[in-house]
């Protein structure tokens, strides 16, 4: 199936969850993580879920990285220049929504990518090759691109599809992707 296919049917199917089936699943897909070889990392980027899009809820992973003093990361975006920049979550990160309404840092100590040891990825669907598709403006691809040693993971409510057929050179392939009741490894 083509990108642009699996974005409507995934919208669809994150549309028709409902808040209480969400925070389970997320909850489940927190837990899932536990059992990946990545607990001697220091640095984790970690998304900020945009809950009208209804994204895998990243509160129960933040609980689990904080509890194991890890340093979390979280991105902001430059929408001129589809580009990110990396800030240390702290309790006094003052967070708000962008123009897409995606929340992010407002300050905060930078981090550079290379310091990135392990990313969770948000997608609306992935493939059992480890491709992804996102929301498609190329963000998280050309963030990826600047961070090939660090272990990129997907965080998904539903099952791989068999292939994603109109994947492209620019697309950075998932090391794992974590789903309620399965982790997914890839190369």
């Amino acid at each position: 199936m083509n990108k642009s296919d699996l974005r409507t049917i995934y919208k669809h199917k994150r549309k028709s969850l409902t808040q209480s089936e969400i925070d389970r699943l997320s909850l489940k897909i927190a837990n899932q993580t536990l059992k990946l070889p990545i607990w001697e990392a220091s640095f984790y980027h970690l998304f900020l879920t945009i809950k009208p899009l209804k994204e895998v809820e990243t509160e129960p992973l933040m609980s689990i990285l904080f509890g194991k003093d890890k340093h979390i990361v979280v991105p902001k975006s430059d929408i001129s220049s589809c580009e990110m920049t990396h800030f240390l979550l702290s309790d006094n990160t003052i967070i708000k929504p962008n123009i897409w309404n995606i929340p992010e840092p407002q300050n905060g100590i930078q981090i550079q990518h290379s310091q990135l040891q392990v990313i969770f990825v948000p997608l609306l669907a992935f493939d059992q090759k480890g491709q992804r598709v996102g929301y498609g403006k190329g963000f998280y691809d050309l963030f990826l691109k600047s961070c090939p040693k660090a272990i990129k993971i997907g965080l998904s409510f539903f099952g791989a599809v068999d292939e994603i057929e109109d994947k492209s050179t620019q697309d950075i392939p998932l090391d794992y992707c974590i789903t309620p009741n399965q982790v997914y490894q890839f190369n």
